[in-house]
């Protein structure tokens, strides 16, 4: 005769949450320093893929509104951004996260 002696055996499963890369805005500032040809030049020459019509709307925006989001996606790559502009003597905002 065989028996068993009724104990069960718990799988536990892990619970898999992944979370993603963080990712952050550039925003930059409106100044009195800066002209929108500098702006222009600057956005053009750090943000990958940043034509220069595009980089004029954001001027335009800079200067209507006061600020504009210049760039939006890894943080690592925002912050690399967001050094090199300010490096190039544009007004930048801190960093934020989206």
């Amino acid at each position: 005769m065989t028996g068993s002696s009724g104990a069960q055996s718990t799988l536990l499963e892990r619970s898999r949450t992944t979370q993603g890369y963080p990712e952050a805005r550039v925003i930059v500032l409106n100044d009195d320093v800066n002209t929108f040809q500098h702006v222009v030049d600057c956005l053009c020459k750090i943000i990958p893929g940043m034509g220069t019509e595009r980089a004029w709307d954001l001027a335009h925006q800079v200067d209507g509104q006061g600020s504009a989001e210049v760039w939006c996606g890894p943080l690592e790559q925002a912050e690399l951004y967001h050094q090199q502009l300010t490096g190039e003597g544009l007004t930048m905002a801190p960093i934020e996260r989206c």
